[in-house]
């Protein structure tokens, strides 16, 4: 590996004018297939097979016309201080010319008569307009909605809107380029040199045009979640500026050792272009393995943030050599005041702090261990769900629609469930429906309204309010006891019942979460510890990283649910409202944490080993090792860290909550784990950390992360040396 890396760096060095110009063309035709070739993104969250979508899937066949499935929005009316729509003449005609306005209103396909339905509260000063569209939400133009406000808004009564109809997709702007910022001030500090700090920033942000546009141009042909971008902007940014992070200085410490600029740029690619490699390996494999937990949207999330993480370890290995033998020696200039590193002849911090721990191992670790464990403790009382009115903003209309219907019709009006009684199988179609409504009365339950037929007959739908929320676990169970009900009535009658809406939608998308959670986290630990085992030829090195790996899992879901379900340092944050954790939250936080948290284990320990297979005894290999990469380790942690943290001022709650869940699992993963308990473990092991049975030994392929072929041959051009570490040492 560290050979061919080496012979890629060199060429691409060399034909620096050939390989910039194929990225550039590569970027400027897949910038021209996004802007000719891209679609509309969704803010669908639906599982196939989950009842609720089955549901939905069977009334689009047998009950077009009520118009299930689309976009809904849910219109509340307030008459003036001190009236109602039952005395007042003035207001009703108001009210009615509202609800033409919405019944008017482009892509509507149903508007429900406030009068008809009487949907009034009980003081009568509240009505109710339910709003449906033959499209989904997520197919609504910005026009389609501006219509919609405007329609609500058409007279004077005060009105708020609601419902999945009136979100838009997430923006990022100007508080995601904060963090670009800091990553910027960070690689100047660490550097010395604006160029050597531009350089990281150039190449990533080449490789994260090519992967959103690619997604870009992907979405006029399939539908993808329109979180899928900013989950691949976010990745993408962070490990294109810590990938090439790592190859600059590499190639900076070359040319300080002597080295010529072309045989410097094949050094540091097939060195800590190695690293690169088998980190970027790590990262995609835990986001392609969201594919194998069966949920459509998270797939898509995953498969494109992996994709924009090939590119950032394709544009690191070669488009990066090549813009450095355009700098030349710029690359080594420093800014007056500025040293980019320890002066000569004394210890770096990494040097000294490595020397510390190695010291007071035993210390430091049970520090470190208790940090984790306390920050985690809020892990426990974590509660899952979706996005609904109540979570959004508290000055935003949807969140004011939401407390309104709360107060005049009950919190469950905010989250119907329809139960859907297909009696083509029935013996009895008519009783069987009165079964079904007998039972669902019997559940303590605050109305239903008169089941709805289709045209033929063969359909009914039974809208139930719930006495609770739609993200409180009454209402959960609630479904639940429906669902076991309506089993008993198919025993009974041969009817077939299900429950859906847009409530029971989100109870089985969050429980339908929470199952592969498990099995996908055994999956990806796995395959990791497969590749790190290979890395770098031991069994305890992965083990030790996995665990690491959970700690920093648990310590930050400990912080997520602090901050967004207790609301915990909410003003500090700007975090407007507060709520159960997203469902789709955990698994993909531990698909990412994952890829990102084995960077620095890669980075970290390769340098190590490297050191270890030198010659260097195994604690003398921890520090020099640790001296060698703490500086840059700590610049990308901070990076990283930095990019993520600008996400929480996004104004999507998800993007909020994955911006933070990764800034926190960043900074204790590398500071905590990777720097402070890894070296700790390491100085304790010593040269047990390196164990690897020698069987196993024998059948594992020596890839050369570490770079050893390199050092046997000099320049790297010559044969590679024959010995191996023992691994019995």
């Amino acid at each position: 590996m560290a050979t061919f890396l080496y012979r890629l760096g060199r060429a691409s060095f060399s034909r620096r004018w050939l390989v910039t110009g194929v990225w550039a063309a590569v970027l400027i035709v897949i910038g021209i297939g996004a802007v000719g070739l891209s679609g509309t993104l969704s803010n669908s969250v639906s599982i196939p097979g989950t009842e609720s979508q089955q549901a939905i899937d069977h009334l689009r066949k047998t009950f077009p016309e009520a118009h299930i499935g689309g976009g809904t929005a849910r219109v509340v009316v307030q008459a003036p201080e001190g009236q109602d729509f039952v005395r007042y003449p003035a207001n009703q005609a108001e009210l009615r010319e509202v609800y033409s306005a919405l019944k008017g209103a482009p892509e509507v396909r149903r508007a429900v008569d406030p009068f008809q339905a009487k949907s009034f509260s009980r003081d009568g000063s509240l009505a109710l307009i339910q709003v449906s569209y033959g499209k989904q939400a997520f197919e609504l133009t910005d026009a389609d909605r501006a219509a919609l406000v405007a329609a609500a808004h058409s007279t004077d009564l005060h009105t708020e809107i609601g419902g999945d109809a009136v979100r838009g997709a997430p923006e990022t702007g100007a508080t995601e380029v904060l963090g670009v910022a800091v990553a910027a001030v960070v690689l100047v500090i660490t550097f010395g040199s604006l160029l050597a700090a531009g350089l990281p920033l150039l190449t990533a942000l080449v490789g994260v045009g090519i992967g959103l546009c690619g997604i870009l141009t992907l979405s006029g042909f399939t539908e993808l979640n329109n979180n899928t971008p900013v989950l691949a902007l976010m990745i993408g940014l962070a490990v294109g500026i810590d990938y090439a992070l790592f190859i600059v200085s590499r190639y900076r410490a070359e040319l300080a050792d002597g080295l010529d600029h072309e045989q410097a740029a094949g050094r540091a690619v097939g060195t800590a272009g190695s690293a690169v490699v088998f980190a970027g390996l790590t990262v995609i494999v835990a986001l392609a393995g969201l594919t194998v937990v069966g949920i459509p949207f998270l797939a898509e999330m995953g498969l494109a943030a992996a994709a924009t993480v090939v590119v950032a370890v394709l544009i690191a290995v070669t488009l990066l050599p090549a813009i450095l033998g355009f700098a030349g020696d710029k690359v080594r200039g420093r800014l007056p005041g500025l040293r980019g590193g320890p002066k000569p002849g004394r210890a770096s911090m990494g040097e000294r702090w490595a020397r510390f721990v190695g010291r007071h191992r035993v210390a430091v670790l049970g520090l470190a261990v208790v940090g984790v464990a306390v920050i985690a403790i809020p892990a426990a009382s974590m509660q899952l769900g979706l996005p609904n009115d109540a979570t959004a903003a508290p000055d935003s209309s949807q969140h004011k629609a939401y407390e309104l219907v709360s107060k005049g019709f009950g919190p469950g009006a905010n989250g119907p469930l329809i139960v859907v009684v297909d009696t083509s199988g029935a013996r009895d179609p008519q009783g069987a429906v009165a079964e079904t409504t007998r039972r669902i009365n019997d559940l303590g339950i605050a109305a239903q309204l008169p089941p709805q037929s289709n045209a033929t007959g063969d359909t009914q739908l039974i809208n139930v309010i719930p006495r609770t929320g739609p993200s409180e676990e009454a209402t959960e169970d609630l479904v639940a006891n429906i669902r076991a009900a309506a089993a008993r009535v198919h025993a009974d009658t041969g009817a077939s019942i299900s429950v859906t809406g847009q409530t029971a939608a989100n109870i089985d998308v969050s429980r339908k979460l929470a199952d592969a959670m498990i099995p996908y986290l055994a999956l990806i630990v796995g395959l990791a510890f497969l590749l790190l085992m290979l890395v770098f030829r031991s069994v305890v090195v992965p083990l030790k990283a996995t665990i690491g790996f959970l700690a920093s899992v648990a310590a930050t879901f400990g912080a997520v649910v602090a901050v967004f379900q207790w609301g915990w340092l909410t003003d500090l944050l700007g975090v407007e409202s507060t709520g159960p954790i997203m469902s789709m939250l955990p698994i993909l936080l531990i698909g990412v944490l994952f890829g990102l948290a084995m960077d620095y284990q890669v980075f970290l320990v390769t340098r190590m080993r490297e050191d270890y297979v030198h010659g260097a005894e195994p604690r003398a290999a921890v520090v020099s090792g640790f001296a060698h990469s703490a500086r840059v380790v700590v610049a990308a942690a901070l990076i990283m860290t930095s990019v993520f943290a600008g996400f929480v001022l996004a104004e999507d709650s998800l993007i909020q909550s994955i911006g933070f869940a990764l800034a926190v699992g960043v900074a204790v993963d590398a500071f905590v784990v990777r720097m402070t308990i890894v070296p700790a473990l390491m100085s304790m092991l010593g040269r047990r950390a390196w164990w690897l049975p020698r069987w196993l030994d024998r059948i594992l392929p020596n890839v050369d992360v570490e770079g050893a072929k390199l050092a046997g041959s000099g320049s790297g051009g010559g044969e590679p040396p024959r010995e191996r570490v023992p691994a019995t040492v």
